[in-house]
């Protein structure tokens, strides 16, 4: 005979074998997912959010979505909440990736991204180094030798300080052997006015992704001398850093991210849901049309990846005054 815990219990589990997709009478993986963005609207974060909902939902791998979006200082201003407000939902995911990484450690959070559960890295956006179609620049090479023989004397523009342009800046600081704290970075609000400085030569490059200098670089204003991607990409004629000889490698990452709280088998659930996102044709597709490089990687081997990144992130920041 069934006590009244026995009956709670079994009605919790026969539910939670609905929202994941276990139980036999289970019509979809999760009936509701609440995408939590700690970003503003619009951005690469809320794009990737809105992406994963429309691709799910089509696959019919989810019934609804919520997006919930809580902006300021790189996530630093969201991850608390979903930390402790979101706490042990199982039905939750926060789309977050390099840039709150940098973040995180640049406004000294007293949060970490390693305090929430690493569910998947989904994609990746690599950068381009950029400079006016007059530079004496011909390649990456150039630029890393300029940066060795003055690095005073070579202004580089890009977004946010500490953001992934100025990591890569640093990063390509150190390939030439130069304190990345004296190097020269510009930052800039947004990718106009970093443009603007660039065609008016009041800087000799600059940083960011791809998509951004794609119109100047195709009516020949500015000319790709390298990208940081890990191989050469379709449709781009320019070659990688590694390819120049300049071992320097950086995808703008992002992923998704479970609250703490949540148990074992809840977690594989959402790794699983990750994971056929991940190979549905729709998402690849998505990719496809935003410019988005796929590189996933789930589980346990996310987290070891996020745990890396946080470590590496922290060093260059570090060099560059910045944390």
């Amino acid at each position: 005979m069934l006590t009244r815990r026995d009956f709670v219990n079994l009605s919790l589990a026969g539910t939670a074998a609905f929202a994941f997709g276990t139980g036999p009478a289970a019509a979809q993986a999760i009936d509701q997912l609440q995408l939590f963005v700690p970003a503003a609207p619009g951005g690469g974060w809320d794009q990737t959010a809105r992406a994963i909902e429309q691709v799910l939902r089509a696959d019919k791998l989810i019934g609804t979505a919520q997006v919930t979006n809580v902006p300021g200082a790189g996530g630093v201003v969201g991850l608390p909440q979903f930390l402790n407000q979101w706490r042990g939902r199982p039905n939750a995911l926060m789309v977050g990736g390099m840039v709150m990484v940098g973040a995180i450690i640049a406004n000294k959070a007293p949060v970490k991204l390693t305090q929430t559960v690493p569910i998947a890295r989904l994609t990746g956006e690599f950068l381009a180094v950029v400079v006016p179609a007059s530079s004496p620049f011909k390649d990456a090479k150039d630029l890393v030798a300029a940066l060795k023989a003055d690095p005073g004397k070579v202004p580089v523009a890009g977004g946010s300080a500490g953001g992934s342009d100025h990591i890569l800046l640093g990063l390509l600081g150190q390939a030439a052997g130069v304190q990345p704290n004296k190097l020269s970075y510009v930052a800039f609000a947004g990718g106009g006015p970093a443009q603007a400085a660039l065609l008016g030569g009041h800087v000799a490059a600059g940083i960011s992704g791809y998509g951004e200098f794609a119109e100047q670089i195709k009516a020949g204003k500015l000319r790709a001398i390298g990208i940081s991607a890990d191989k050469r990409q379709p449709g781009i004629d320019t070659p990688t850093l590694k390819e120049q000889g300049i071992d320097v490698e950086l995808f703008n990452w992002r992923g998704v991210f479970a609250p703490p709280g949540v148990t074992d088998d809840q977690r594989k659930a959402m790794v699983a849901l990750a994971e056929k996102l991940a190979a549905s044709a729709a998402w690849q597709e998505e990719c496809k049309k935003r410019d988005w490089t796929s590189i996933p990687l789930f589980g346990d081997a996310y987290g070891k990846f996020v745990e890396s990144e946080t470590a590496r992130i922290e060093g260059i920041l570090k060099d560059l005054g910045l944390a």
